[in-house]
């Protein structure tokens, strides 16, 4: 684990700032200017005390001069700072805005096995906590940084100029401070980063909660879930707590060397001005640039402490930015029109894990408009092979290939637009009817999107909602049943009609009188197309072309309904068992 300051991932963030490096500029050129202003105003208060020094000895008209001069420089420096502001924050926030673009760009191009190994809470903190708390740190970076770094420089110069042996003492001294910050925050890194960890664990948790609270309910485990959530509340607020305690104690540890720098700065100077050897105002213009002096080394450390927060944050944003993306198509990559529904499996070998084989030595043959059942018991492969053609998982070993190429020679985009898939899990998204029906053919006319309903037995729940196809539904469905959310991603494959159609389970959560309509649509929909049939209910596959039995990765039995029912064997003990009464 690091502890040191994340100097890597400063390096990014400073390849995301450099887009904006005329924003910068211009941020850093106010920043010295304004500063020079700031610290011009105590040469002007030290000369106006030098014309009130004397006793019934004051130049009244000189020092309304002063006054007035002082009062413009301030008012102008307030204006430019305003405007520095503004550009600290259009610098924030785009670098913000560009780096939660590419850490979503990267989601979509990431491996499912990333996002199935990953809890999908987790994740969501990255993009939205972690991004939260860095911004706030960038921010406090720009609006503080600039400005400590050119007030140090400035009031040095100015210091110097008015007597060198006093800045001499207030140069050696300052270091200090920077040293015991630096301490400090070196060691806070690692804890930010735990705190940072374990926010994403509970924004996790809480995100699973919510989803799967009906289940909560159903089994009463919400005092058990209760506990869970104290325990991870409870680390967070120990590692929260570790981290600002430590982090806090920059602040008075630079507050007190730089109280010593002040009162050494204040004796050292009373005895030049003993001396002769600095005027009352001029001393007094000096212990205003001390204070100065070692005010920013004091924000400046604040800063560091910030940052790192901000870094370890960063850290995880670009963890998930730099994870390696899905092996990208080929630049002579096939671009695949319309196929015509011929898939082969070839030897193909396949497992999720490497002490664990799933898909062992498959082969299958579908000609072009064949309807293929799949069926097995629970982990035999079934859903595996949907996500092999597909081309969410490539396979270890063998090949699968669409019209004889391989679909490792076929872009992505082309070989997914050629499949039509419904799965048992719904997924819709928030938006109206509509907006979920043509996420496959976004050109749809209103007539083939009623149709595609229609045909989909969806069109009359649809009209029965308020607004009809213009009803906007909140995440996963908001109030519609299982049922109705199932018809409508049915309906989504039927308005984009692919020629080639994976059914897992479609019709899982549809009553047996409308599973009966959406059979006779589905054997229109499926006529002259190659579909891939998953299965439990025996009952829904007995008009297949092939239907494939696996148990354990591997294929043991192959045929239609009636060849496997004559074979008196794993397929026939499974369907008499569902008809036994």
């Amino acid at each position: 684990m690091k502890d040191k300051f994340d100097t890597g991932t400063l390096r990014k963030v400073f390849q995301y700032i450099k887009h904006y490096r005329f924003l910068l500029l211009g941020s850093i050129i106010l920043a010295a200017v304004t500063v020079a202003m700031t610290l011009y105003i105590p040469i002007l208060i030290g000369r106006a005390i030098d014309f009130i020094i004397g006793k019934a000895d004051v130049n009244f008209q000189a020092v309304l001069k002063i006054l007035l001069q002082i009062g413009i420089i301030a008012s102008v420096t307030a204006l430019l700072q305003w405007v520095m502001n503004i550009i600290n924050n259009k610098i924030t926030f785009h670098v913000i805005r560009d780096i939660r673009d590419e850490a979503f760009k990267k989601i979509q191009i990431l491996p499912l096995k990333f996002l199935d190994k990953h809890p999908h809470g987790e994740i969501v903190s990255r993009l939205i906590s972690d991004t939260d708390q860095f911004a706030e740190g960038l921010l406090m970076g720009f609006t503080q940084l600039f400005t400590g770094i050119t007030t140090i420089i400035g009031t040095f110069l100015f210091m110097l100029s008015i007597n060198w042996i006093i800045t001499a003492v207030v140069v050696i001294l300052t270091p200090l401070s920077l040293l015991v910050a630096s301490f400090i925050a070196n060691r806070t890194y690692n804890m930010f980063k735990i705190q940072s960890e374990i926010r994403a664990k509970q924004t996790s948790f809480i995100n699973e909660m919510i989803s799967n609270q009906k289940v909560v309910q159903a089994f009463s485990r919400e005092a058990k879930t209760l506990e869970e959530f104290d325990k991870v509340n409870e680390k967070l607020e120990k590692s929260s707590l570790r981290a600002i305690f430590y982090s806090s104690l920059t602040n008075p540890s630079t507050r007190f060397i730089n109280n010593v720098i002040y009162a050494g700065v204040g004796l050292t100077g009373a005895l030049a001005a003993v001396g002769g050897s600095i005027s009352v105002g001029g001393l007094t213009s000096f212990l205003s640039y001390a204070n100065q002096y070692t005010k920013p080394f004091n924000e400046i450390s604040g800063v560091i402490t910030e940052f790192q927060n901000a870094l370890a944050c960063a850290s995880r944003i670009f963890d998930l930015i730099e994870e390696e993306p899905q092996v990208p198509d080929s630049d002579d990559a096939i671009i695949l029109k319309i196929a015509s529904g011929k898939v082969d499996l070839n030897n193909v070998e396949f497992s999720y894990t490497i002490d664990r084989k799933l898909i062992k030595n498959l082969n299958l043959n579908v000609k072009p408009g064949q309807r293929v059942a799949i069926i097995g018991p629970t982990g035999s492969g079934k859903t595996t092979i949907i996500n092999l053609l597909m081309r969410f998982y490539d396979v270890n070993d063998g090949s699968i290939e669409m019209d004889d190429i391989d679909i490792r020679d076929i872009t992505r985009r082309s070989l997914r637009r050629n499949f039509g898939m419904v799965l048992q899990e719904t997924w819709l998204k928030s938006g109206t009817i509509r907006d979920n029906i043509v996420i496959g053919k976004s050109d749809a006319t209103e007539t083939e999107i009623i149709e595609a309903a229609k045909a989909s037995h969806a069109h009359s729940f649809i009209k029965r909602l308020p607004y009809g196809y213009d009803t906007i539904i909140g995440e996963d469905g908001g109030s519609l049943s299982q049922g109705e959310k199932q018809l409508l991603c049915i309906a989504r494959v039927m308005l984009a009609l692919p020629p080639v159609l994976i059914l897992d389970e479609a019709t899982s959560s549809i009553d047996t009188r409308t599973e009966l309509k959406i059979q006779e649509a589905f054997a229109k929909m499926m006529k002259g197309r190659t579909s891939f049939i998953v299965a439990h209910r025996l009952s829904t596959i007995v008009e297949a072309d092939t239907i494939l039995v696996l148990k354990n990765g591997s294929i043991i039995e192959q045929g239609n309904h009636r060849e496997l029912l004559n074979k008196n064997g794993f397929y026939a003990r499974l369907y008499n068992s569902q008809f036994t009464v």
